[in-house]
């Protein structure tokens, strides 16, 4: 028996020897975690954000008569750009060049009547009162011969400003009336492109002019700058948003209409430089601190520490973070997965990178 257990024993140390040795050695050859990587900088990059908008007139107004009448002529065809003073409509001039005449002739008759009877007064013929309610008779009719000679040019409408022609909306040999509308016209001495912005947005910016906007356009391949110019101080009735609206001030802009769609590109410029990270390199541990995970070069190669950050967000889709020195080289996904010490290699696509 004694023999027996001189011969077992050795051999259950030998084991549990190798057995220990094999564990360690199983530890020190741990598998490396691939991951993707970024180095971080600072940078005073301006926040980009991109809206659905649409091109509008300056103004859009519906030019009537202030006169009624027969509507003899009009020339506003729809889609066509006509310059200031052009002529779109007229109605027939005979009945108001009559009523000048009579205004003319009543006023001709009233200033020979003041003459005549400040004869009579001066000689004591003719009562003065009689002569001021002649003077009197002479200035009325002075003011209808005005409405007279206003209503002649009042029977012709004339095009306010350089402009579109939107709608057609009265037709030609037919009785007008007094603001009826005519035609509709567009004012397209400053082409306008308006898009809504959330009022989350519109707080965090605060000033609108002070940001960069500029239009995307499918058939153009640069962009077109625009400058800011008002935004409508209420909400819209659907979503909490600000009409914002903006002017093209490119001279060699290409014909826009009114109604077509535009994406514009807002881009807000940081006043200080930060370190911006996607939000898949941000991670939280169990004590509610938001960390990254930073990769270090050791003796065993990479090696991940994770390491406590503040996050900040002005848009909601863009992260910057304050704890992390520039030129740190982060893990940019799968950061949840990874804990201080793992080992790391860099994904590169198709390939992986070593040490």
């Amino acid at each position: 028996m004694r023999q027996d257990w001189r011969i077992i024993l050795p051999l259950a140390i030998g084991v549990a020897l190798f057995v220990s040795s094999a564990s360690a050695q199983s530890t020190n050859q741990q598998q490396p975690i691939f991951v993707q990587t970024m180095t971080v900088e600072r940078s005073d990059q301006a926040a980009s954000r991109q809206f659905f908008g649409r091109v509008a007139a300056l103004e859009t107004v519906e030019l009537s008569f202030e006169v009624p009448g027969y509507l003899e002529h009009l020339d506003a065809l729809e889609g066509t750009r006509i310059e200031a003073g052009h002529l779109l409509a007229r109605l027939d001039l005979a009945p108001f060049e009559r009523a000048v005449e009579r205004a003319e002739l009543a006023l001709a008759q009233a200033e020979r009547e003041v003459a005549r009877l400040n004869t009579l007064a001066t000689r004591n013929v003719a009562s003065q009162v009689r002569a001021d309610d002649a003077l009197t008779a002479r200035d009325l009719a002075e003011v209808t011969l005005r409405e007279a000679r206003d209503a002649l040019e009042d029977a012709q409408l004339t095009a306010p400003f350089d402009g579109l022609v939107a709608e057609r909306i009265a037709s030609n040999f037919t009785t007008i009336s007094p603001s009826q509308p005519i035609v509709r016209l567009h004012n397209m001495s400053e082409t306008r492109i308006e898009f809504d912005l959330p009022e989350r947005l519109l707080s965090s910016v605060r000033d609108p002019s002070g940001v960069a906007f500029s239009a995307v356009f499918p058939f153009r391949d640069q962009d077109l700058a625009l400058e800011f110019r008002e935004f409508q101080a209420e909400t819209g009735r659907v979503g909490q948003s600000y009409t914002i609206s903006l002017a093209v001030v490119d001279p060699d802009a290409p014909i826009l209409l009114p109604g077509t769609t535009v994406t514009v590109r807002a881009a807000l410029t940081r006043d200080e430089q930060q370190i911006v990270v996607p939000a898949t390199a941000i991670t939280t541990d169990p004590s509610g601190q938001q960390i990254v995970v930073a990769v270090e070069t050791g003796p065993a190669g990479l090696t991940a520490r994770r390491m406590p950050v503040e996050v900040r967000s002005e848009t909601g889709n863009a992260f910057t973070i304050d704890g992390v020195e520039s030129g740190t080289e982060i893990v940019t996904v799968g950061a949840h997965l990874i804990d201080t010490g793992d080992l790391l290699k860099r994904y590169v696509g198709l390939t992986v990178e070593g040490n």
